[in-house]
């Protein structure tokens, strides 16, 4: 069972329901991948919500191998969510609220 207090979610990807969580690690994969920014950047440029598919692929990417999952951007990239494009966006705003703080989706 995730636990919200360490930032973990639980997701169903692909079918199968994953912890996701973004560690400091996973925050420091997720400031190289968007340009070198800092974590403050990091969370300032979430909280647009203005998120591409891209965006998602290595945001979910990122909280599962932070959570321990061996999974590659192009594995996640062929996962599927359940309510489609909307679940995704929903499992990276929980993950977001999560790890950041503030209101979040409830994807479960």
């Amino acid at each position: 069972m995730a636990n919200r207090h360490r930032g973990e979610i639980e997701a169903v990807l692909g079918g199968e329901r994953m912890t996701l969580v973004l560690t400091l690690g996973a925050l420091a994969e997720l400031e190289q991948a968007f340009g070198g920014e800092d974590m403050l950047s990091l969370a300032s440029r979430f909280e647009t919500g203005r998120i591409s598919a891209m965006d998602a692929v290595k945001i979910i990417g990122a909280g599962l191998r932070g959570a321990g999952y061996e999974r590659s951007d192009e594995d996640v990239a062929r996962m599927t969510a359940e309510g489609g494009a909307a679940g995704f966006i929903a499992i990276v705003a929980d993950l977001l609220s999560a790890t950041f703080g503030g209101a979040g989706g409830g994807a479960s």
